[in-house]
């Protein structure tokens, strides 16, 4: 039964779990693929990332809406409203998903801190495996409301960086207005552009929303516009952050890299633009980034493995799942497990193409049930889509769907 919209709840005033979710889902990826964009595109391609921001947005109230409207998770109501495939699908892609976003993760945080302090003893592997266990103990031992406190000083830190850098460098006004409100797509440049629109705001990670919202008392129908106004203001600082790091690309124009080495060349780039304190402040930026990244998964992601498995394998589905369960303490120690298991194994390719495949599936599958189950008046009442919301969500679907289509052909003719 859902909560009573008239029960008290705790306050939805000043920053709220939006911000986690918005630390949580800008990582190496979305650094990765700003600074890409930027460097070829320069700022002609803002709009994207705000396009990118507003539909996440959209589909993070629809996870906030569901839950207010049912007091069951979304995870809950796909096992409880749809075919069971789905549920299955999930679980599968949750445990890839898991094992190398984790690697992915620890890597980039290794990186990030032999690149801040290239003196220090150690590889880039065993600082991957010390973050990997940092991240571990804050989650295991601390209680959320340290982990929200160390989310928030990585955050301050990681936004003031990016948005100062993006500062120094900004273009013209009406260069930087053509960039954001009129939309252009250059030559060869569609399925980059989508790639980033899809990566902007993270994509499993939305899911962890409900649970954080837990975690400070939202619960009731009463609470769903201070959770709009949290979402927005988080959406609205992921997209700042899009928007800064395509500026620093494109103004900084760094040496040709991929992956983590090119966010390393934009920082030793603005080393030569601003002198040892932009590189310095710029590595600073990534690592918290990418450490915010990291526990932020550690503590939320779990939570969906539990209540996952708690609803499949318990004949009693729990409304919530509980952080002290043996199912979220397991997952926790599996996420923390392929940072140290890659330093010694490569990724394995038919798990890499699986992964691939799974997750492009997962954004136009989360727009396609939401679709469906918030547009149930039995089920979300007087809270179902309107017609704005559900036209937002057909656009998400077809985005994420040409994407997962793309994603596919790609990996058929490797």
């Amino acid at each position: 039964m859902p909560p009573d919209s008239t029960s008290p709840s705790k306050s939805t005033t000043g920053w709220g779990p939006g911000l986690l979710v918005a630390a949580t889902g800008v990582g190496a990826g979305d650094l990765i693929a700003a600074a890409v964009a930027g460097k070829a595109f320069g700022v002609s391609v803002l709009w994207v990332v705000i396009v990118g921001a507003v539909l996440k947005g959209l589909l993070n109230e629809g996870i906030a809406r569901w839950q207010l409207a049912t007091g069951t998770s979304v995870i809950s109501g796909w096992r409880e409203q749809l075919p069971r495939w789905i549920s299955w699908y999930f679980g599968g892609y949750l445990v890839i998903w898991g094992f190398l976003v984790a690697g992915a993760l620890g890597s980039a945080s290794g990186v990030a801190f032999k690149s801040l302090w290239p003196d220090a003893p150690g590889s880039v592997g065993i600082w991957a495996v010390i973050h990997a266990l940092v991240g571990w103990a804050i989650v295991r031992w601390g209680r959320f409301a340290i982990f929200e406190k160390a989310m928030r000083v990585l955050i301050a830190i990681m936004f003031i960086v990016v948005l100062v850098c993006g500062w120094q460098l900004m273009p013209s006004g009406g260069e930087m207005l053509r960039g954001l409100l009129w939309p252009t797509m250059p030559a060869g440049g569609l399925w980059l552009l989508l790639g980033l629109m899809g990566g902007v705001g993270g994509s499993a990670t939305m899911l962890c929303y409900g649970y954080w919202m837990r975690e400070r008392g939202w619960e009731g129908t009463a609470v769903l516009q201070g959770a709009r106004k949290d979402l927005v203001a988080a959406y609205g600082l992921t997209a700042l952050f899009g928007v800064a790091m395509i500026i620093i690309a494109a103004g900084a124009q760094p040496d040709d890299a991929s992956g983590t080495a090119l966010v390393v060349a934009l920082s030793d780039r603005l080393g030569e633009l601003f002198g040892a304190w932009g590189r310095l402040a710029f590595l600073t930026g990534f690592w918290c980034a990418v450490f915010s990244s990291l526990i932020g998964v550690w503590q939320g992601v779990p939570y969906l493995f539990a209540d996952w498995w708690q609803g499949i394998f318990k004949s009693e589905t729990k409304a919530e799942a509980d952080a002290q369960s043996s199912s979220y303490r397991w997952f926790l120690i599996f996420l923390a497990g392929p940072p140290l298991t890659l330093q010694v194994f490569d990724r394995p390719l038919l798990v890499v193409v699986i992964y691939a495949v799974a997750g492009a599936f997962f954004m136009p599958l989360l727009a396609g049930t939401l679709l469906v189950m918030n547009n149930r008046t039995k089920a979300v009442g007087s809270l179902k889509n309107s017609r704005w919301v559900n036209a937002g969500l057909l656009l998400s679907l077809l985005l994420f769907g040409v994407l997962f289509v793309v994603e596919v052909f790609n990996r058929l003719t490797l």
